[in-house]
């Protein structure tokens, strides 16, 4: 079996590679199947580099989508249903972000000041100020939500994942997803109208 997951890794499931990295299957019962593992990382790569830079910006990125990868191949023999593989790896993504946020809380706030002065030096005026500025914008938009806020819109809004599940990553009654979800996307409308965006 993990030669097949080898030559055809699109046509396994991430049930079946979840069960091939505990050991549960395979030639060697018993035995953990990292080649299984890395077929699970490619799939899922992006997704979680993408909702940790949305939440906590591109500072230490690579370490922290390593991070989240060693806590799950450390925790996959704990993964008691393998069908919410996707889920579970959210909410270590979501984990992770939330202690990088509180290790750099006093960081954040010297970098946004040295950011808000190289951004008074480096002013290109109205005619240039475009690309950099609106690739930024919604990037910030977001840095100015609190991380639960934050959070939710990410999950929801630019992961396309079901408030119901965004209950499960976070831990919070879908009730609050629901709250948080208003709450967030009528701070951010509110931010990128003060920057001049209209919605």
């Amino acid at each position: 079996m993990p030669d097949q997951a080898v030559d055809h890794p699109t046509a396994i499931s991430d049930r079946e590679l979840v069960c091939l990295c505990q050991g549960k299957i395979g030639s060697i019962r018993g035995q953990r199947d990292r080649q299984s593992f890395r077929i699970l990382y490619r799939r899922y790569h992006h997704k979680v580099r993408s909702t940790l830079y949305q939440l906590c910006g591109v500072a230490l990125l690579d370490d922290l989508v390593q991070e989240v990868f060693l806590k799950a191949w450390q925790g996959l023999p704990r993964l008691k249903n393998p069908d919410y593989f996707a889920t579970w790896l959210y909410r270590i993504a979501w984990n992770v972000a939330t202690d990088q946020r509180r290790r750099f809380a006093k960081q954040m706030t010297l970098i946004t000041g040295l950011e808000a002065q190289i951004g008074a030096v480096a002013d290109p005026g109205p005619e240039g100020l475009s690309q950099i500025y609106y690739q930024d914008l919604v990037q910030r938009g977001l840095q100015s939500l609190s991380l639960e806020h934050r959070a939710v819109l990410v999950l929801h809004d630019l992961k396309d994942l079901p408030q119901k599940e965004v209950a499960e990553i976070l831990g919070i009654p879908p009730g609050t997803v629901k709250s948080r979800l208003h709450h967030a996307r009528r701070s951010l409308r509110q931010f990128l109208e003060a920057q001049g965006v209209s919605l």
